[in-house]
């Protein structure tokens, strides 16, 4: 409640004397369930952050994971939660389904097996992308099998013919065969000459059809190429496609609940990120610094004509000035190092931390006189 360190026994027995910790004490006692609450909300979400993204579905003692936590020196003590011990949060993890715990003669030890509704949201958005992705493809890919198929049998059926026993009739006829030369007729040259034996049956001979198959594949191939290529283009700038935003000295809000009034709704700059999910951000009256996961923050769009950070995308990293916003679509115009206007969404970029402590001097033609009033 007081959130004060102590050096030795005297120093907390002054403190419990101190009129700061009587009033805290009557805050306390006023509602003790809701500070119960939110110190035990607070220790599970930073406890279970911790065991999901470094052991995600892996054994380990759950003491290993407590001194992770407990090295961040803004971490909220055990015994201000409702637990109490280390073993009975353990208890309440097995209990209501997020880990997978065992006690062993070295202590307990804990699998973390429960995901986050967005983490499977994502997922999902993701395989069905890929599923539909696929299933273009194997549409694409069985059509084009199936031509070939159709081809090569109607070919085969072309080429087949039966056999059958030679019959003549009872009077045994004569035959006779005219084998008169006849005079060959020349053809004047650049002059088509038509088969007359060609029918209507040979024009759509297996050559022909092969042929047309033949383009139709190769259209078939260039479609699959140019989809493919549309949706690389795409994926450079999905959101799906980056987990991780957070980069230093940029502007956030804070939209946490649970760290109380003070945090909730508030702005300030990022001064350090950790494990790409978690960063340190100092408020900006730079009244107090608080650890916020990455979920808890969102960008914060600038007046135009300021400086921004694209965050991720093809132009991840870059710095950007806005030049107009558009309300309407939730994007805004941004003029890029090389000069490029591109459009980006407001998720994707936010404005930039400026020291407004450095004094900028101005060069300026004509003599300052500068009078101090006592």
């Amino acid at each position: 409640m007081c959130q004060k360190q102590c050096r030795d026994d005297n120093g907390f027995k002054c403190h419990m004397t101190s009129e700061s910790h009587q009033r805290q004490l009557l805050l306390f006692g006023d509602n003790p369930g809701r500070f119960l609450h939110g110190y035990s909300t607070d220790f599970a979400k930073d406890f279970n952050a911790i065991l999901r993204r470094q052991f995600n579905q892996k054994r380990v003692h759950a003491n290993v994971v407590y001194q992770q936590y407990i090295s961040d020196k803004n971490h909220v003590h055990m015994n201000a939660t409702c637990w109490v011990t280390l073993t009975s949060y353990v208890r309440h993890l097995g209990r209501t389904g997020q880990c997978e715990i065992d006690e062993t003669e070295k202590g307990w030890f804990i699998t973390w097996i429960k995901k986050d509704p967005e983490e499977e949201e994502r997922e999902k958005r993701a395989a069905k992308k890929e599923k539909m992705a696929k299933d273009d493809e194997e549409r694409i890919r069985d059509y084009i099998d199936a031509q070939i198929e159709k081809a090569k049998l109607q070919t085969k059926l072309d080429q087949e013919f039966i056999a059958t026993e030679l019959e003549r009739g009872n009077d045994e006829e004569m035959v006779k065969l005219d084998l008169a030369m006849k005079e060959r007729t020349k053809v004047k040259a650049g002059i088509d000459v038509k088969n007359p034996l060609l029918t209507e049956c040979d024009k759509d001979s297996p050559v022909k059809k092969n042929e047309d198959n033949k383009r139709r594949i190769v259209a078939l191939e260039e479609i699959m190429k140019e989809e493919i290529e549309k949706k690389r283009l795409k994926e450079q700038n999905d959101p799906l496609m980056e987990n991780a935003w957070l980069a230093k000295n940029i502007i956030v809000k804070i939209k946490a609940r649970s760290l109380g009034d003070r945090f909730h709704n508030k702005k300030g700059r990022i001064l350090e990120v950790e494990d790409d999910f978690t960063a340190m951000v100092e408020l900006n009256d730079k009244s107090a610094k608080v650890k916020v996961d990455q979920d808890d923050l969102e960008t914060v769009i600038p007046n135009v004509g300021r400086s921004v950070l694209i965050l991720w995308g093809k132009y991840g990293g870059q710095e950007a000035e806005l030049v107009s916003i558009n309300t309407k679509e939730f994007q805004a115009d941004l003029k890029l190092e090389s000069g490029k206007i591109r459009k980006f969404s407001y998720e994707q970029f936010s404005k930039t931390y400026v020291d407004t402590d450095e004094v900028k001097f101005v060069p300026c033609d004509k003599d300052i006189e500068i009078v101090i009033i006592d």
